[in-house]
């Protein structure tokens, strides 16, 4: 093989690479591409599959109550696990801790709000800070029963009662619900509630 042979395979060499190189880029780029798209697609469909969850307080049996309803969407079907647990009003778990003050301990025990569910009833835990897994099916509602919110220690005597509950009685009842479907990413929605009427007022989680 001549010289010049040599000199034309080395470049059809070099331009076959050239062309390899491209089309794998290509490839790659369109894999990326295709891959984007499909996230975005089923970010949108997971969206759009948000469960409607229908919350309220109410006091029209004579108790206070929390209730839990699901309005949809339809195709759901059910959500096979709902997970409840009250909010407090804020995140304390920064708070500086004080001499003589609260630990982080005893924030991390108080619900700092209106109130708490009632404690190993309906499947709540003993600081009524949150409800066992239940599930439910379209258009099914869950009733669960709820108390006023207890002082911490350092709210002493009736002085301090009387100050806790003036300082929480027309707030509103902060919730969390986790909601997971099978064949689904799981969903954190969250709602105020109010909690001073007879006749509940929904609120949808969101």
């Amino acid at each position: 093989m001549g010289i010049a042979d040599i000199s034309i395979a080395a470049v059809a060499a070099v331009f076959s690479s050239v062309a390899a190189f491209a089309s794998w880029k290509t490839a790659s780029e369109a894999n990326r591409t295709a891959t984007a798209v499909a996230q975005i697609e089923r970010d949108r469909w997971h969206k759009e599959m948000t469960p409607t969850v229908g919350l309220a307080v109410t006091n029209e049996r004579g108790r206070p109550e929390l209730l839990v309803e699901f309005n949809g969407p339809a195709p759901l079907g059910a959500i096979n696990e709902l997970e409840l647990s009250i909010r407090d009003d804020r995140d304390r778990s920064d708070d500086r801790t004080l001499a003589g003050g609260a630990t982080p301990e005893e924030r991390a025990r108080t619900i700092w709000g209106p109130f708490r569910l009632s404690p190993h009833i309906d499947g709540a835990d003993a600081l009524g800070r949150s409800a066992g897994t239940f599930s439910l099916t379209h258009g099914e509602q869950r009733r669960f029963a709820i108390e006023a919110s207890k002082p911490p220690r350092w709210y002493e005597g009736a002085e301090g009662a009387r100050r806790w509950q003036g300082e929480y009685q027309h707030t509103p009842l902060r919730v969390w619900v986790v909601c997971r479907v099978d064949g689904h990413k799981s969903w954190k929605l969250t709602a105020d509630l109010i909690t001073n009427g007879m006749t509940p007022e929904w609120v949808q989680a969101h």
